[in-house]
């Protein structure tokens, strides 16, 4: 982002429906998003993928991962595009992405673009068993 302020989002951008006074649709989220964001293209950068491709036997499956932050962001990346950069964590991760480590999602119908970065074993147990669970949320028990 250009380091400029970022507008509040009023309800009057908010359509009024008949179950209540506002709701959001897809329209009303890409304008706001729109407004917002200018031309910037919307970044999500986190350890979990929105949609992890696993080996089951000699098939590809392709899951979505029980995640508040891909339940809460994923939806509004199938609204506005963009890139969500993530760890690649399934099996077959590395099967389905392109020369750049790229893949369209969701699946049945891409709208935005999945980044798969890699990690090792080590860098993983670090961050997880390491950063997270001791930084982050000190007092977990490593897995």
């Amino acid at each position: 982002m250009s380091g400029q302020p970022m507008e509040p989002v009023q309800n009057d951008d908010l359509e009024t429906g008949t179950e209540g006074p506002r709701f959001w649709t897809r329209d009303t989220l890409r304008q706001v998003v729109e407004r917002v964001l200018g031309q910037r293209q919307f970044i999500v950068v986190s350890n979990r993928e929105p949609y992890i491709h696993q080996l089951v036997g000699e098939e590809i499956t392709c899951e979505r991962p029980v995640s508040g932050m891909v339940t809460a962001l994923e939806p509004v990346m199938r609204v506005c595009g963009g890139s969500w950069v993530a760890h690649g964590s399934g099996t077959a991760d590395r099967d389905v992405v392109d020369a750049s480590d790229r893949i369209g999602v969701p699946p049945e119908r891409p709208e935005y673009t999945l980044r798969r970065v890699w990690m090792s074993k080590a860098d993983e147990d670090d961050y997880y068993c390491g950063f997270a669970n001791q930084a982050l949320w000190p007092g977990r028990t490593p897995r």
